[in-house]
């Protein structure tokens, strides 16, 4: 094929018309390098869903917690999750704290 063979082809015209020369430049610069560019808006959307799977988690968390503090509202539970994580103890008890072997730290 020589120069004129290609020049009178139906895809060079088609290639080097200015209206697909123009759409072809915008499409680019729409995909790849405009401010709403399809990464950006990729970006954008995988953000938007990690922060509603976050949002899902901290729901979840504060009904965990209000359930907790609906059941320290009672004065038996209250009285027991003092004992059990701040050893809190009446006035006449000795609080005996018991740690087995395993879970002392041995290796030194």
């Amino acid at each position: 094929m020589n120069l004129k063979q290609i020049r009178e082809s139906r895809w060079f015209k088609l290639g080097t018309n200015i209206y697909v020369l123009v759409s072809s430049f915008f499409i680019i610069w729409m995909l790849f390098f405009d401010t709403n560019s399809f990464q950006i808006l990729w970006s954008l959307e995988s953000k938007i869903d990690e922060l509603e799977r976050q949002k899902e988690e901290l729901i979840r968390q504060i009904q965990d917690d209000q359930i907790f503090i609906e059941k320290l509202s009672d004065s038996i539970e209250l009285e027991k999750f003092g004992r059990e994580n701040y050893y809190l103890k009446k006035a006449d008890e000795d609080i005996f704290i018991i740690e087995f072997r395993d879970s002392l730290d041995t290796s030194s």
